[in-house]
């Protein structure tokens, strides 16, 4: 394995990398904690994916928060934290981009201290987040939801983010130039997925924070007291009906629908007919769907057709909260990884 800050290079060109519909991975949770160690008075470095050969753990556009604080996400299975770790020090004493370029194809990497073995290169742009305070405006905006980052970076240390119709740029020193035929990176990380669940029950407190982990974006409605308090404490909980939580959630990506009660799951369906919410699930067995389905108007039941889940989830994961909540997790992902531009 080699580890190479670059000193010099002879950069050419350009490369974009976008990963689809939605952003991969769960970024929120390192934006998240980035935001909180800028709050700290930290200095957190964030290293960006710009660029990968053969087989890596990460793929381009792949964030990891590294610095004076908490570590968030992660470049490999946890053999380059380390070297990453210490470089990402030296970024923040400085105050600079510094770019590492770690290169594991070699044969000594499947016998180092380390063992890679991964047989792949990865080029890092270690980015001092305290070296410019509007960057934290962007990560808060995306956070917000609804929007795409789209980050430029080229060798010489310029940077620029563009989000929701507003623009930054900024100039770091550099620690070195990378040893690549690119000379600028543009990196787009689509905005989180999102999901609606309409009702609550013995499933919520699992499901919520086992989709918001996998970077979900996750909003509740339930009226019913019992299950609000199930709910309240996991995500955005909404008082509202089934046709108000629908109307105000016009974009999501996922409906859920989880009452556990048969009228409640008749309105949730009559509502998402008439949205365009492309992915609707309905949890239970098909006979309920063939019950619920003679209660609805015809104008209605097509208008499902081709979105509706029912029952949701992968089959074959087992009986109980637990085993459900892993069906319909695995089912949203597939769907997600599906979704590309």
């Amino acid at each position: 394995m080699s580890v190479d800050c670059p000193a010099r290079a002879e950069p050419q060109a350009s490369a974009d990398v976008a990963t689809g519909r939605f952003c991969e991975g769960n970024p929120g949770a390192v934006l998240h904690l980035a935001l909180e160690a800028l709050a700290a008075g930290g200095a957190p470095v964030l290293a960006l994916v710009v660029e990968t050969e053969g087989s890596t753990y990460a793929s381009a556009g792949a964030l990891a928060l590294f610095g004076d604080g908490p570590h968030a996400g992660w470049i490999s299975g946890g053999c380059l934290e380390p070297e990453i770790a210490r470089v990402a020090v030296e970024a923040a004493a400085a105050g600079r981009l510094e770019w590492l370029d770690i290169d594991t194809t070699d044969d000594a990497a499947l016998f180092a201290g380390s063992a890679v073995g991964c047989r792949g290169r990865q080029l890092l742009a270690l980015v001092p987040l305290a070296a410019r305070a509007d960057i934290a405006d962007a990560m808060r905006t995306w956070l917000g939801g609804g929007h795409a980052l789209e980050v430029t970076l080229d060798a010489g240390g310029h940077i620029a983010c563009r989000i929701g119709g507003h623009a930054s740029s900024w100039d770091l020193p550099v620690g070195g130039t990378p040893h690549t035929r690119a000379a600028r990176w543009t990196l787009c990380l689509h905005r989180a997925p999102e999901a609606l669940v309409l009702g609550a029950g013995p499933e919520t407190p699992i499901l919520i924070p086992m989709l918001e982990s996998l970077g979900w974006r996750v909003t509740v409605a339930e009226r019913r007291a019992r299950w609000r308090e199930a709910a309240a404490a996991q995500c955005g909980l909404i008082d509202s009906p089934p046709e108000d939580a629908v109307a105000a959630h016009p974009h999501a990506d996922v409906a859920l629908v989880m009452h556990h009660g048969f009228e409640a799951d008749r309105e949730a369906l009559l509502a998402l007919a008439a949205s365009r919410i492309p992915f609707i699930g309905l949890l239970g067995p098909d006979r309920r769907r063939q019950d619920l389905f003679k209660l609805l108007p015809t104008h209605a039941r097509d208008a499902l057709a081709g979105r509706l889940h029912a029952p949701v989830g992968v089959p074959h994961c087992g009986r109980g909260p637990e085993a459900i909540v892993l069906s319909i997790a695995t089912q949203l992902q597939q769907w997600r990884g599906a979704q590309r531009t």
